[in-house]
């Protein structure tokens, strides 16, 4: 009925339009009625606009709207009317494209209506609502509160010229109910709210069950009700809120044109409720009504930005609440679409910037990534930018900037950036007093920026002032105020830090209550438990060093021990409450310190598997890592659990490199399981491949789709460890399989920690060996920093004397134990060891250690050192056996003139002897100069299984990921070479500079060339450790192919005789260079 309803209309207007058109065809300029159906075609052209949206019939109305009164000069009876008219017009553009100047004119002309209009004029009263509701929308836009007091006063005069039985009184106290609504939005003042639903009901009351507008009625008192539930707290207004939305919707069939409104308004309220009570029903309900009136709000309808920010918000809500990050996502996107709806100039475009920004720095929260704050703050500014200084909303943007600011200030140490916060905070609460809805919010922010500033510059005027201001903050938020627990939080955690600068313990006591409480009013999957829960443990734990008091200590852990049954992707709270946890038990030897450390490895395995698309996001993944793994090991070792400090450590290093690599894992087995390993395998495979092609394709945000594709990933991962055989499919390895790494000969974990330093040796068939070494990290720091303090000056000044000393002083204190050792465990000399160094000893030349005196072994006499950044990568590497050794294709690559840096002029005689010794054995190529470009160079990696490059390698430690070898173009970066499809890679010579040089700030995840090449399949690496000369790179690589051929007397290449070839080589020309371009190069791998 309602669709045959609608078609009605839609004919009647159709029919209205062409007669009024024929019609004022008929009466030309000069008729004397040329203005009455001027005015009638512009009425049913709006009438037609309002059904149908079209833009154009508005614009037409309004033109002959101002053509109509200009034949109704002043003085004419029917002039008001006109104005009237043209006015309510200009209000319906506006409405629909938001240009100020369309509403400006509207109230202009109202004004001007109603000056014609004497008191006993009959249309006074709807003249008098015309100009008020006009004056209302205006505030709604600017926010200046003499429009919504002057509104109120034209609403309350147009009830006094209208008697009980008056047919329009219910519109009349509705439109006062809603501009009294506004007025206490701004205020605070409660007896405008009750005032307001009064009328509401009132209005409600004259509207029969069958009344056009009673669905609005029942809405608009439902929204006071809910107003006055959030400031009560009070249950029964917001259950009749709801009841009152239920009974609109009901009167809205399926197509009807408000349907979609009265689909969002339920929806918001049933997200309250949600907040109250706790009841998942009652949100993912919210979220399917949001969605549905999304669904009746197509492209081009003039309400569809409206929806995508409502349904964003339900799913912004339900991301806090279950820490879902496609939720988070959605919301992003669908903001960012609703932004697209409110060009620069649209009256809503502030508030869809606002919401983009929230929800980015929701993200940032989340995963860390600098882009996102940094957005947030540009997009709050511009909001900021827009709203004059006595705006509605101006408080709220400035807040919203100044938490993001202070944001940043915890991230880089900006100072400009906090006392900037604390000014915008500041300005905030000055423009909400006494009684404003949202001073509680500012009065908490203000005195969380205070706290920080105190924590850097220790004023503890500071400091009192926030404790002051979390008070108040906490007066006005009661039991069962949505806030609540945030405002017990904060008060304690400010509580917490004046105990700890005083020492009152009544401070502490009181913080701990405080900061429980908060925790009580959290539902268990609420984003913020771990983050409160984590800051009672440390209340708890500051008490215990106080008074000893053993219940205090088993609190504290009882609640870190609620993080290891994390069902939700852990956050970046989460792996920070997971490491305080790891951190405090490992100090007091508490007996989950182990399984501390196992939780927050897991949740950095889930924070890497959301961030490794990206080298963008790798600042993120190595403050994530910091000393993580290395405290993990260190604690293991103490409690005697050698194996677990092997599995933990390995866990925790090369994240990175072991997310990308578990991209690439053999599928072999899976596939022969069955038909259905074999689609597992392939749908594996698929994503996989999609997944490793993604890595830094766009500059583009492409982290939506990445964690879909993520999401898709670890289903089908999931799906496969339900096989039979296939429970660990893709997990970190245990012991029993690492220990495979020892096969060709014994691994030595080196390993550096604020704990302490040990080493521990891998055999393949015995148990670990700890070998304790009698030295702190910082000792080990400042013994590296002396030595590459030593290799900057390399090859300027007689510096011989000092690297003896330095590998003398490895040797006794480092390498000499381990040799010890395994020379007890009976490991035969000229035995191959490979080192596995952690932390500050990845950066030190543990291969070239030794007493360097007569008659004495250095280690290069005993044993023939390898080097591998994880044992997972020095088994991937002995797994990738090729299948076809005919197929084997060497490339030499020789860049002498690149774009930057000086010539390197041995580069050419030396490709010249990789050609002599290659030439004969394999099928071989060479590109030089002209041909050796970023683009050339790629292509020769993907057709060829052995490599050899010349030229100069350029590390850059602060974007280690743009790490490079020199081409005639450009730099061939470390992002390009991971995208590269490898075709059973075997051996790599880097005869370049610094190619084992990586991060400085995170050694342990050996962001380097060498890896780089290494994580691509070569199975066999040789790089540099620091500058290589051009002559003796030549000398050392002729020496190196000549003993790697006589190495294999079959005349057959074979990788896993390349360290044994460069021992030799070296050795050969130990008389002829310098004692550092001896030890420069290392081989890295099988």
């Amino acid at each position: 009925m309602g669709q045959w309803s609608s078609c009605l209309t839609n004919i009647t207007n159709y029919v209205a339009i062409k007669l009024h058109r024929v019609a004022l065809f008929l009466r030309p300029p000069g008729h004397p009625d040329r203005s009455m159906y001027l005015n009638s075609l512009a009425a049913s052209l709006r009438e037609r606009f309002r059904q149908r949206g079209i833009t154009s019939d508005l614009d037409e109305a309004i033109e002959l709207h101002r053509g109509a009164l200009l034949l109704r000069p002043s003085g004419h009876p029917d002039r008001s009317t006109f104005l009237n008219n043209l006015a309510s017009s200009l209000r319906d553009r506006f409405l629909q494209r938001g240009i100020m100047s369309d509403l400006d004119e509207a109230i202009e002309r109202h004004r001007d209506a109603l000056l014609l209009c004497s008191s006993g004029h009959p249309d006074r009263s709807m003249f008098l609502n015309n100009l008020a509701v006009s004056l209302r929308d205006r505030f709604l836009q600017r926010g200046i509160m003499s429009d919504l007091d002057e509104a109120i006063e034209h609403h309350q005069g147009t009830l006094l010229l209208c008697s009980s039985g008056h047919p329009d009184r219910s519109t009349f106290l509705n439109n006062l109910a809603s501009s009294l609504r506004d007025r206490f939005l701004q205020r605070g003042i409660m007896s405008d709210l009750d005032e307001a639903i009064e009328h509401h009901r009132d209005a409600l009351l004259l509207c029969s069950s069958g009344h056009p507008d009673r669905s609005t009625f029942l809405n608009n008192l439902a929204l006071s009700l809910r107003d006055r539930f959030l400031q009560r707290g009070i249950m029964s207004d917001l259950d009749e809120a709801i009841g009152l939305h239920r009974a609109a919707l009901e009167l809205f069939p399926p197509h009807h044109s408000n349907r979609s409104a009265s689909l969002n308004n339920l929806a918001i309220s049933l997200q309250d409720r949600f907040r109250q009570r706790g009841i998942m029903s009652d949100l993912d309900e919210a979220i399917k009504l949001n969605r549905a009136a999304l669904l009746l709000r197509p492209p081009g309808h003039s309400e569809r930005s409206i929806s995508l920010n409502n349904l964003a918000g339900s799913l912004r809500e339900r991301f806090l609440q279950r820490s879902i990050m496609s939720d988070l996502d959605e919301t992003i996107e669908l903001y960012r679409t609703a932004l697209f709806l409110h060009p620069p100039g649209h009256s809503e475009r502030s508030a869809s910037l606002n919401n983009l920004a929230v929800s980015l720095r929701d993200r940032f929260q989340q995963h860390g990534i600098m882009s996102d704050l940094d957005e947030a703050i540009e997009l709050h500014r511009a909001v900021l930018e827009r709203l004059p200084p006595h705006h509605s909303y101006r408080s709220m943007s400035l807040s919203n900037l100044a938490i993001c600011l202070g944001d940043r200030f915890k991230q880089r140490g900006i100072m400009s950036d906090l006392d900037e916060a604390i000014e915008f905070h500041r300005t905030a609460l000055l423009l909400r007093p006494p009684g404003h809805s949202e001073r509680s919010m500012s009065l908490d922010n203000l005195a969380d920026s205070l706290r920080n500033r105190f924590r850097q510059r220790c004023i503890m005027s500071d400091l009192d002032e926030a404790i002051a201001l979390h008070r108040d903050a906490l007066l006005l938020r009661p039991p069962g105020h949505s806030e609540r627990s945030r405002s017990q939080n904060n008060l304690a955690t400010s509580l917490q830090d004046r105990f700890r600068q005083q020492g009152i313990m009544s401070d502490l006591d009181e913080a701990i209550e405080l900061h429980r409480a908060a925790l009580e009013l959290l539902p268990p999957y609420h984003s913020n438990q771990s983050l409160y829960l984590g800051n009672l443990a440390l209340s708890l734990g500051y008490r215990f060093q106080q008074w000893g008091l053993q219940p205090d200590l088993d609190e504290a852990f009882s609640l870190y021990l609620r993080l290891s049954h994390l069902s939700h992707t852990a956050s970046r709270t989460d792996l920070t409450v997971a490491k305080s946890w790891a951190a405090s038990a490992h100090i007091l030897n508490h007996d989950s310190a182990l399984l501390a450390y196992a939780t927050a490895l897991k949740f950095l395995d889930q924070q890497v598997a959301l961030l490794s698309s990206s080298s963008h996001h790798f600042n993120v993944i190595r403050e994530a890592v910091s000393s993580l793994a290395t405290d993990a090991f260190s604690c293991s070792v103490r409690h005697g659990a050698l194996t677990t400090a092997v599995e933990l450590l390995e866990q925790g290093r090369g994240v990175f490199w072991t997310q990308l690599a578990r991209f690439s894992t053999p599928l072999d087995e899976l596939s022969g399981s069955g038909d259905t390993g074999m689609a597992l395998a392939e749908e594996f495979k698929r994503l996989s491949f999609r997944l490793h092609n993604a890595f830094d394709q766009s500059t583009e945000d492409k982290s939506p789709q990445i964690r879909q594709l993520t999401m898709q990933w670890d289903d089908v991962v999931s799906r496969i460890r339900m096989l039979r055989g296939f429970s660990r499919f893709v997990l970190p390895p245990l012991f029993s399989d690492l220990q495979k790494a020892a096969d060709d000969g014994p691994i030595i974990i080196l390993n550096a920690s604020q704990f302490g330093c040990d080493a521990l040796i891998i055999h393949s068939t015995k148990d670990p060996v700890h070998v304790p070494l009698d030295t702190t990290q910082a000792e080990v720091s400042e013994f590296s920093s002396e030595f590459h303090s030593l290799v900057e000056q390399f090859g300027s000044s007689n510096h011989q004397l000092k690297l003896v000393g330095i590998l003398r002083k490895l040797w006794d204190h480092f390498v000499h134990p381990i040799v010890q050792s395994l020379k007890e465990s009976q490991v035969p000399p000229h035995s191959r060891i490979w080192w596995c160094p952690t932390a500050e000893f990845t950066l030190l030349p543990l291969h070239a250690a030794g007493p360097y005196e007569k008659n004495k072994d250095n280690l290069s006499n005993i044993y023939i050192s390898s080097y591998t950044p994880t044992l997972a990568t020095l088994i991937r590497a002995r797994q990738q056996v090729s299948r076809d050794a005919s197929s084997r294709r060497f490339v030499a690559i020789g860049q002498a003139n690149p774009d930057r840096g000086k010539g390197l002029r041995c580069v050419a005689p030396e490709l010249a002897v990789v050609a002599q010794y290659l030439a004969p054995v394999v099928s071989f190529t060479s590109l030089e100069d002209g041909d050796a470009t970023v683009e050339g160079a790629l292509d020769a990696l993907n057709h060829n299984q052995w490599l050899h490059f010349a030229c100069h390698g350029m590390p850059n430690r602060t974007q280690p990921f743009e790490s490079s070898f020199a081409m005639r173009d450009g730099p061939l970066m470390i992002k390009d070479i991971i995208r590269s499809n490898w075709q059973n890679p075997e051996f790599a010579f880097l005869s370049a500079c610094h190619t084992t040089v990586g991060d400085e700030k995170s050694p342990d995840e050996s962001i380097h060339l060498a890896a780089a090449i290494q994580f691509c399949g070569f199975r066999s690496v040789i790089g540099s450790m620091w500058s290589v000369d051009d002559d003796v790179a030549r000398q050392v690589v002729s020496a190196f192919y000549r003993q790697l051929i006589q190495v294999d007397d079959s005349r057959k290449l074979d990788c896993t005789c390349a360290a044994v070839a460069l021992h030799k080589a070296v050795k050969s020309l130990r008389n002829k260079i310098p004692l550092e371009q001896q030890i420069v190069f290392v081989h890295i791998g099988v």
